[in-house]
């Protein structure tokens, strides 16, 4: 038995001193000659860093009680702070989770600056009358009492299905664009992260899909219904968003009427071309007018043209 023992240990000693001199390469290869960045490449990246800074300060602010200004302040560029951010009562599971989102942020806006430079900050509404509006608009009337997105837990997630959605839904509209190899390694690396933290939205809100939203009257299945619904209204272009619960027609394959994932009649992701994306996140439905999350309008190139034009 002891001889088994010592043969076994050294072929497997034997492997790994083999392993070690192979010396493998484990760099990604890129197209040799290729440009890593393309101009028009940074114009995209940088419009998608509006929603990277929104989601940064909202799961930082809401987790740890302060954002990028005391975590990073170099990642701001001297931008403003946001107006009403603030620290949210949240369980200690949800707040792990809100936890690591906002460092996701800081990570993915280090990730644009070390390929494509930064934009500005841009001022950003974080307030919860600013939220209250929204969902306000989702129902049609006023909620009494007003939505706090701060409140507890679950008003916290209901708010947060808001935001990520529409930044992965930016990133699938803009991969077919971009030319540069780096480009695109950023993208779908950006890509793939903020897809998962709204599947994880999802999800949570998926398990809580029949409890009713206190002191409402609706279940939250109703509330995530009424918000895609209203990012469908606001953005235009037909339905690019679902709630966790769908008619049938609207399940995968038409099979199904759960929802944890909104894909199209593929099942690929949407996906939402700028002009769609600030109609919704200025929630006035029109790209030339800032408002909504974005008071003085989003940063960089082809958001600030759209301001221009008005």
């Amino acid at each position: 038995m002891a001889f088994i023992s010592t043969f076994v240990i050294s072929m497997l000693f034997s492997q790994l001193v083999f392993v070690c001199h192979c010396n493998p390469t484990c760099k990604l290869e890129y197209p040799i000659g290729e440009i890593p960045v393309y101009k028009e490449d940074r114009y995209y990246v940088h419009f998608a860093q509006n929603l990277e800074f929104l989601e940064a300060e909202f799961f930082l602010w809401s987790s740890y009680g302060y954002g990028l200004d005391v975590m990073e302040p170099w990642l701001t560029k001297g931008g403003a702070p946001p107006i009403g951010a603030q620290k949210a009562n949240l369980d200690p599971f949800t707040l792990n989770i809100i936890k690591e989102f906002g460092n996701e942020e800081i990570g993915h806006l280090r990730a644009i600056d070390s390929v494509m430079g930064s934009i500005t900050r841009p001022l950003l509404n974080l307030t919860s009358e600013n939220f209250e509006q929204v969902f306000d608009e989702a129902f049609g009337y006023k909620l009494e009492p007003p939505f706090d997105p701060y409140r507890d837990s679950l008003h916290y997630m209901l708010s947060s299905y808001i935001i990520p959605y529409i930044g992965m839904n930016g990133y699938v509209g803009m991969n077919p664009i971009l030319k540069g190899y780096a480009s695109k390694r950023l993208v779908a690396g950006l890509l793939g992260t903020e897809g998962q933290q709204d599947a994880i939205i999802r999800m949570y809100l998926y398990e809580r899909a029949n409890e009713v939203v206190y002191p409402y009257g609706y279940t939250v299945a109703d509330f995530t219904s009424r918000i895609s619904n209203l990012r469908n209204k606001l953005g235009m272009c037909g339905i690019k968003d679902e709630g966790i619960i769908v008619p049938r027609e609207l399940g995968a394959e038409n099979r199904t009427e759960t929802n944890v994932i909104s894909a199209n009649y593929y099942s690929l992701a949407y996906s939402r071309t700028p002009p769609q994306i600030l109609r919704i996140v200025y929630t006035t439905g029109d790209e030339h007018i800032p408002g909504g999350f974005y008071p003085n309008g989003a940063n960089g190139k082809i958001a600030r043209d759209f301001l221009r034009k008005i």
